[in-house]
């Protein structure tokens, strides 16, 4: 399904549903097509939101974490979503994770997959080899299990970033941005409840940053999804759905009183 492209000042974004507020935060090279299943399912329950993070468009001196955060924030201030489900792959996780602590008052729940923000396998020194297409539909393969999901429009998408030299030297201010922006001192500040969704074959924030999130965000829990990478909501959308949809569902039960 082709979901519209909505304008709002400055952003454009995608606008799905109703119900509370699901926003969702794509990685470094995500895409809409990374969230399609994950939008489909829960605009029947909720109302689904999708920022385009201007990953390549900032000056590069806001390429970073903390500029993804800001920009963030001022999304939600200009859509008045409050109380809102943050939910971020990869990168986006990181930069949830970031906005999360500087406005705590504006998010209900936060959601990772894969997330940046403690330690993370980067591309290599060797990155990005312009013109070498072999070498990112290897580096693109690499973020699944099963290496099929890296489709040809997938590696296109990819090789057509790293192909463009100024969009490769944010990319790679990103990377380091996010490998610099350690979040280990201050994950013990989320109050929120957190989910923790992670692929047992991710090679980029393998199982043990998971773990380590686990172990230092109080509210959390985790949940491992076996033959699956980086991308569970794309590589295991219908479990990761249902992860994400019983998480959502037990915040809004009513406490019981012992």
């Amino acid at each position: 399904m082709d979901y519209t492209i909505k304008e709002h000042e400055k952003f454009r974004y995608i606008d799905e549903g109703n119900g509370e507020p699901l926003v969702l935060l794509h990685g470094l090279f995500g895409a809409l097509s990374n969230f399609k299943s994950l939008i489909e399912y829960f605009r029947q329950h909720n109302r689904v939101v999708v920022p385009m993070l201007p990953l390549l468009e900032m000056d590069i001196l806001h390429t970073s974490v903390g500029g993804l955060a800001k920009f963030v924030h001022k999304f939600l201030e200009a859509m008045d979503l409050n109380a809102v489900h943050l939910l971020g792959n990869s990168l986006g996780g990181h930069v949830a994770l970031v906005h999360t602590l500087k406005h705590p008052e504006r998010v209900k729940s936060l959601i990772l997959t894969g997330s940046s923000g403690l330690f993370e396998n980067g591309m290599g020194d060797s990155y990005p080899k312009r013109g070498d297409y072999e070498y990112i539909r290897k580096k693109t393969e690499l973020t699944f299990y099963d290496p099929k999901v890296a489709t040809k429009e997938l590696v296109d998408e990819v090789y057509s970033i790293t192909n463009n030299r100024l969009k490769a030297i944010k990319i790679i201010a990103l990377a380091k941005s996010a490998i610099r922006n350690n979040l280990g001192e201050e994950l013990n500040q989320i109050k929120q409840p957190t989910l923790l969704v992670w692929g047992n074959n991710d090679t980029i924030t393998p199982p043990f940053v998971g773990r380590e999130f686990n172990k230092l965000i109080p509210n959390s829990e985790l949940y491992f999804v076996d033959k699956c990478g980086h991308a569970p909501m794309m590589e295991v959308p219908d479990e990761f759905n249902a992860i994400l949809h019983k998480f959502l569902k037990k915040l809004n039960e009513p406490a019981t009183v012992a």
